[in-house]
C-alpha cells in the first residue's frame, strides 16, 4: 500500500512540477503515473550503478553531484517516454531538487503515519 501511495505522490509531483518549472511538462495524469514508474525503476537499477561509479566526485563535492546524477536520469528517461519533456539540463535539474524536497516530505509523513 505504501509503494502505490509513494508512485501516486510522485506521479501528482511531476504534475506539479509541470506548473513550476519552465521546460518540464507532462501531458497528464497517465503519463505521470508511466512516468513515475520508469523514475523509479531506473533509480532502483540504474542510479546505484551510477553512483558507485561517481564515488570520487560524490564524495569531493559532499554528495551534491547526486542531484546532478537525478537530473541527468530524469533528462535520461524524457528522451524515449511519450507524453513526458523536458528540454534541457537546467529544467531536470530544478525537477530534481523539487522530486528531492517531496520525497523528503513523504518519507517523513510515511515514517510518521507508522507510529
Amino acid at each position: 500500500m505504501t509503494l502505490i501511495l509513494r508512485w501516486v505522490i510522485n506521479a501528482i509531483a511531476l504534475l506539479i512540477a509541470t506548473q513550476l518549472i519552465t521546460g518540464f511538462s507532462v501531458e497528464g495524469f497517465y503519463y505521470a503515473l508511466i512516468a513515475a514508474l520508469v523514475l523509479g525503476l531506473v533509480n532502483a537499477v540504474i542510479r546505484p550503478l551510477i553512483l558507485i561509479l561517481t564515488l570520487p566526485i560524490n564524495i569531493l563535492t559532499l554528495g551534491f553531484f547526486t542531484i546532478v546524477i537525478n537530473a541527468l536520469l530524469i533528462w535520461f528517461v524524457s528522451t524515449f517516454l511519450e507524453g513526458f519533456t523536458v528540454t534541457g539540463f537546467v529544467p531536470a535539474l530544478l525537477a530534481a531538487v523539487f522530486l528531492w524536497a517531496v520525497s523528503i516530505l513523504t518519507n517523513w509523513f510515511v515514517k510518521k503515519a507508522k507510529k
